[in-house]
């Protein structure tokens, strides 16, 4: 298994865990400021609402193919929040 956040997350992976994280439409949202750092993807969302939140995911690819984690979001200023934890 290799780690490469930036080969393994794809956009549209950002874009899908994000919406499902924050529960809100893919369109009802935009990502900025992607970075790639091992096998971690950090980046920004900016709400319709005006609500902005930091973001990331953890991506590898193995023998089965690309694997992206769910998105883990905190409003800005806000500890991160777990949505499988719920809280």
């Amino acid at each position: 298994m290799t780690g490469c956040a930036s080969i393994a997350v794809t956009d549209q992976a950002i874009v899908d865990r994000t919406a499902s994280a924050l529960g809100l439409s893919k369109s009802d949202f935009t990502i900025s400021n992607r970075v790639d750092d091992g096998v971690t993807t950090r980046y920004q969302v900016r709400a319709k609402t005006g609500q902005n939140y930091n973001c990331f995911v953890s991506g590898s690819i193995g023998l089965l193919g690309r694997a992206v984690s769910e998105a883990v979001c905190s409003k800005e200023g806000e500890a991160p929040r777990n949505p499988l934890l719920g809280r």
